[in-house]
């Protein structure tokens, strides 16, 4: 419980913040969205958030290009079976390629690229969310044994980024170019960064608010 309910939460925060300083259009058109909703005289809220398309856009596509769990959690077979012509014997150990789905040119248009205007009505899977109905987009799992800490996980998650790029603008490490920024992966039960992000935060609010 302590591992999902952390690990995977910080790896897609990490990931979401890298992707914004990388993408600095698509950064200030969130800083854009916080500051119509939010404003800069208080810290965003939970209350916020459903006022925040762009942002849990931003939320999604990070989530389908860099899954938490990237081979999901083992199934079962319970019988053996038949599925697209392949034979799964009963007993068999199933990992589900999350992170292969959510780059596949047959489901996604530039796949590789971090666009969250996708998600956008009249985007390519404005009807998409990752609850487990769309099986392009399935980052929690899906059907019975979805993850259980899903709506929790949402909200802190699209709460941490928010507040991570309302409160700062970014800078990398000795003033980095953002655009050749290192986004290599390494995997394991979940997904992270080959190198860990380095960042230095500058104030973009009313002073009192940090106090």
């Amino acid at each position: 419980m302590l591992v999902a309910g952390t690990d995977t939460s910080s790896s897609t925060i990490e990931w979401a913040i890298a992707e914004l300083i990388k993408n600095s259009r698509i950064m200030v058109q969130v800083q854009q969205e916080l500051n119509v909703v939010v404003g800069q005289d208080r810290l965003v809220t939970e209350l916020d958030l459903p006022h925040l398309p762009y942002l849990q856009a931003v939320v999604k596509e990070t989530l389908r290009l860099h899954p938490p769990t990237p081979l999901s959690l083992p199934r079962f077979a319970e019988n053996s079976c038949e599925i697209f012509n392949y034979h799964i014997p009963k007993g068999a150990t199933l990992l589900v390629n999350v992170w292969a789905i959510g780059r596949d040119p047959k489901e996604w248009i530039d796949p590789l690229e971090f666009k969250p205007e996708r998600f956008f009505p009249g985007g390519e899977k404005d009807d998409v969310d990752v609850k487990g109905n769309n099986f392009e987009l399935i980052p929690f799992g899906a059907g019975r044994r979805i993850c259980v800490g899903m709506s929790l996980g949402l909200k802190v998650v699209q709460l941490l980024i928010a507040t991570l790029a309302h409160s700062f603008d970014w800078e990398l490490e000795n003033g980095a170019d953002p655009k050749r920024l290192n986004m290599d992966e390494t995997y394991g039960i979940t997904l992270q960064k080959a190198l860990p992000l380095f960042v230095h935060p500058h104030p973009r609010l009313s002073q009192h608010v940090y106090s």
